[in-house]
């Protein structure tokens, strides 16, 4: 008779921010202890779920069983919701519910889920507390730590929004197992950002343990989520606002944004795009002569290893370097754009040129 695993006590990485001491706590079913775990981060009791009904059809009874009473709300899902709009179609459950300040929303699913929450949460009487229950790798991994909360416009992505930090991020690995390969593999790739940015050993691990990770092992998947959590939560604890450190986070996302406003949100999951954003910045460097070839080479054998990406052969030049320069990072008409110098390290620059980003993308195949 095969021995039941022993049960692995859960992760908990502090995030210190000058608004809000909170933590991350990841650990294998622990959405089952949630009503305990707000309780522990002096979350108020009355406790609105935003979620979305594709994610509470898979988690909402675990969810409802573990919080107990609580009204929930359910938005539509991905970018192309992602708009005031439906954060609006949240304001007023929150009213007719009776909320004051010293209630909360509990955002339950994916990165857009927990951006329009968030949002809400922000500007709701000008602000009450927030959890997240991430329940995509990319959520659990980037968007839910950090404070960034906002929706999207159809001139850019993220571009109407706010900083409001969570009170704690509750992170159960065991919730991805429902999720699709796409959407799974779409978070990768910003683990594999954390990797070029901060660890040589994270980017190792990942092209070293490709099969488990997709096997979603995890003795495999739960260091891997750990170690892009601690990395972005002590980059966040430095630069809480981003005015400088944590544009280091953005590798990638100044043109991996493009793709996506310049297609309307309908082709590239976000962390397809971001792959995307991640060669081009590296053959920038490389192109510089910041980057060496070998570690260009090495980042795209990993995102190809990975799986495919959607093309971007057909995408106007033009409109893609227009959407660049709308682009939120821009600061008194200066972009501020991150270049990897080596795996594990970045350098952020101000002078990054609109042909150097041509001829890049040229040279990635944009012919239009």
């Amino acid at each position: 008779m095969t021995a039941a695993p022993t049960p692995v006590a859960p992760i908990r990485i502090p995030v210190h921010t000058g608004s809000r001491q909170s933590s991350i706590v990841i650990g294998d079913g622990v959405t089952q202890q949630l009503a305990t775990l707000l309780d522990e981060a002096g979350v108020g009791k009355t406790r609105f779920v935003v979620s979305s009904p594709t994610v509470w059809k898979f988690h909402g009874e675990t969810i409802s069983r573990a919080m107990g009473r609580a009204e929930v709300v359910l938005i539509p899902d991905g970018e192309r919701s992602k708009h005031l709009q439906t954060a609006a179609r949240i304001f007023e459950p929150l009213i007719r519910g009776g909320a004051d300040r010293g209630s909360a929303i509990v955002a339950v699913g994916g990165g857009v889920i927990g951006d329009v929450a968030g949002f809400a949460a922000a500007t709701f009487l000008r602000g009450i507390a927030v959890a997240h229950v991430p329940t995509t790798l990319l959520a659990q991994v980037d968007s839910s730590i950090g404070g960034k909360v906002g929706v999207n416009h159809a001139l850019g992505k993220n571009l109407i929004g706010a900083f409001h930090q969570p009170a704690v991020v509750i992170t159960d690995p065991l919730v991805l197992k429902t999720l699709p390969r796409r959407e799974f593999r779409s978070g990768l790739y910003e683990v594999v950002k954390y990797g070029m940015i901060a660890s040589p050993d994270l980017f190792a691990r990942l092209l070293r343990d490709t099969r488990a990770i997709f096997a979603r092992d995890p003795d495999v998947l739960r260091p891997a989520i750990a170690e892009s959590a601690r990395i972005k939560a002590e980059v966040v604890g430095a630069d809480e606002h981003e005015s400088g450190p944590r544009r280091v986070l953005n590798f990638g996302h100044t043109i991996g944004h493009a793709f996506e406003s310049v297609t309307k949100y309908r082709r590239f999951r976000h962390g397809e795009a971001i792959a995307h954003g991640m060669l081009a910045a590296a053959d920038i460097a490389v192109e510089r002569g910041v980057l060496d070839e070998a570690d260009r080479r090495a980042l795209a054998t990993l995102i190809s290893t990975l799986g495919p990406l959607p093309t971007i052969t057909d995408l106007p030049l033009a409109d893609l370097l227009a959407a660049v320069r709308r682009d939120k990072k821009v600061v008194n008409g200066r972009l501020n754009f991150v270049l990897c110098t080596k795996i594990g390290e970045t350098a952020i620059v101000g002078d990054v040129t609109e042909d150097e980003m041509a001829a890049t993308l040229r040279r990635m195949g944009v012919t239009t």
